[in-house]
């Protein structure tokens, strides 16, 4: 049999993808008898059917299935090493972070202020995305480590270092009389008639069953609770996003949600390895959301709010491989190597830098 070439399963991929020679050929930018033509030759090289077509489009054979679940991570590592070999020759080393736009604010910001006082520490290149886009940027070396949650995200093959566990809130309309609640439950914050749940998009990019607005973007979700047209439960620490129209009502019976650096199994970066390193000694409890009646002032500072509505996390797996087989492992610490320490102390000593 020939090589097959990467062209090839690009190509292969778009059509199993679109389900139509059409689309994929204009996905990819190029004239459709080629596309064929390729399909075709990768077929006979195989000596298999990939696709059923008909006037319609196409439908993918048993074989072809086979050959799209192997060859979506064949090429992003074809990809991931492009990307890396043309950034380990660039005159400037970085360290590509990818987080969700809006999430941990104040740990990402904790995060990047403490490894630029580490002595030779690569700078940090912040890769802003979408809900649940990290885990491609990893896999396809377009970022090197990623800021994550669990148990929201992707994380299979990948190693991880959890950072910090918290409770969840409702972010509501200011208006709604849910807002006027100290707490609520999921029961109530899932089951309110004029006010269904916004739908984020499932591992695999499809939506959950359900009335609620389907959303990809937190801009698209501020705008709707905004207007009174949905509710959403998230992390405590991500009220950065919130807008004045907007109140937080903490649901007392959430699954806690663990922010977590995450970076692929195989690793033997020691910039990764620099950054785990410091992020196992960060200091760090993220102060949730405090609401009251309507909005109002409860009272309740926010530190004594955190109290019992975040905790910090022990290192919950490997580091990367050069920190595993040297004197360069990851410190532990007995017990949890955070301390009970307010991240706007850490903060304030790289002020002015």
């Amino acid at each position: 049999m020939d090589d097959i070439e990467v062209r090839e399963l690009r190509y292969f991929l778009a059509v199993a993808e679109e389900h139509h020679f059409g689309h994929a050929a204009q996905r990819l930018g190029i004239a459709q008898p080629p596309l064929s033509r390729a399909i075709r030759q990768l077929e006979r090289r195989l000596g298999v059917q990939l696709f059923e077509r008909n006037r319609r489009g196409v439908s993918i054979t048993e074989a072809g299935r086979v050959l799209k679940a192997e060859a979506e991570p064949a090429l992003d590592t074809i990809t991931r090493a492009v990307r890396r070999t043309r950034r380990a020759a660039a005159p400037a080393r970085t360290l590509v972070l990818a987080t969700k736009a809006g999430a941990s604010h104040k740990l990402l910001l904790a995060l990047i202020d403490a490894h630029a006082e580490e002595k030779d520490a690569a700078p940090i290149e912040v890769l802003l995305c979408e809900v649940g886009e990290q885990a491609g940027l990893l896999r396809t070396g377009a970022a090197d480590i990623a800021l994550m949650h669990r148990p929201f995200d992707d994380l299979a093959g990948f190693d991880t270092q959890d950072l910090l566990t918290e409770k969840q809130v409702a972010i509501l309309p200011r208006r709604h009389p849910l807002a006027s609640h100290k707490s609520l439950t999921l029961s109530e914050a899932q089951n309110v008639p004029d006010l269904p749940m916004a739908r984020w998009p499932l591992l695999d990019g499809t939506y959950p069953d359900g009335p609620g607005p389907e959303v990809r973007n937190q801009a698209q979700l501020a705008q709707l609770v905004a207007l009174g047209k949905t509710l959403l439960i998230i992390p405590a620490s991500s009220k950065a996003w919130q807008w004045p129209e907007h109140v937080a009502v903490p649901v007392v019976d959430a699954p806690p949600v663990t922010s977590l650096l995450a970076w692929p199994s195989n690793s033997t970066s020691h910039d990764i390895a620099s950054l785990v390193r410091t992020a196992s000694g960060l200091s760090i409890v993220e102060q949730p959301a405090v609401t009251g009646p309507r909005g109002s002032d409860t009272g309740e500072s926010a530190e004594s709010a955190a109290q019992g509505n975040s905790t910090p996390s022990a290192p919950s797996a490997r580091a990367p491989h050069c920190l595993r087989s040297s004197a360069d492992a990851v410190p532990r610490v007995a017990g949890s190597v955070f301390a009970p320490q307010r991240i706007t102390a850490m903060r304030s000593s790289t002020a002015g830098r």
